[in-house]
């Protein structure tokens, strides 16, 4: 019996999509371009377009097949910001972008969603959630201080001399950071192999380079729960 041959997970964008992305990226030639985007970078991005909406569930959003469209027409849009010499491949780089895409118009929908209440129900809603001795508000208000002294807090690691490994894996802690809503979306799992997707680096450097933050989280929380931030 023949060995089973090694799956390759994203074979729909190989190393001749990447220097596709590349080539378009360093040419200023319609046609070359044009040839590059038709022949190679198209079908990759629609294809990755389509697993990352079935992967992440996006397709509970509404007019999902018009939004893919949208998705796939703006990704031709920011192809000419794609640079390679920044260390992120052009399949991790585009992917999260278009996770990240996708991400926003969730929560447009669901801010949409909560337009449509009918005026009769407003009355009890307000009542609910403001006058209520459980103050949603004030809880929603302490998240969102949490959040936002947090994210000022990681900005200033930036000041600590850092290793290229940890650097990379730092940049991706500010990216996924950059809502604490778009983190619900993720599970542990899920949010490991965002990083080691924005960062191109394996479990263990990732684990290994998270680690050397999260003693400066800790501190970070001590004195948040001790009211000294």
């Amino acid at each position: 019996m023949s060995p089973k041959k090694k799956r390759n997970k994203n074979h729909y964008f190989t190393k001749v999509h990447e220097q596709a992305i590349i080539d378009y990226t360093d040419s200023r030639d319609l046609k070359v371009r044009t040839e590059l985007y038709v022949i190679f970078i198209g079908p990759a991005f629609n294809e990755m377009v389509d697993k990352i909406v079935y992967t992440y569930k996006f397709t509970t959003l509404p007019n999902i097949d018009v939004l893919k469209d949208e998705c796939k027409v703006w990704l031709t849009t920011i192809l000419d910001k794609y640079d390679p010499n920044r260390g992120s491949k052009a399949f991790s780089y585009f992917s999260v972008i278009t996770k990240n895409w996708f991400i926003h118009k969730v929560k447009r929908n669901s801010i949409d969603n909560k337009r449509e209440i009918h005026y009769d129900d407003l009355y009890k809603n307000m009542e609910a959630n403001y006058l209520s001795t459980s103050n949603e508000y004030v809880k929603t208000r302490e998240e969102k201080e949490f959040w936002d002294f947090l994210q000022q807090e990681i900005d200033s690691w930036n000041a600590v001399p850092m290793k290229a490994n940890e650097k990379k894996v730092y940049e991706a802690v500010k990216l996924v950071l950059l809502s604490s809503e778009q983190i619900q979306i993720f599970n542990k799992k899920a949010v490991y192999l965002y990083i080691r997707e924005i960062t191109g680096l394996n479990t263990k450097q990732v684990v290994n380079n998270l680690n050397k933050m999260r003693e400066r989280y800790r501190n970070f929380k001590k004195k948040w729960n001790e009211g000294n931030i």
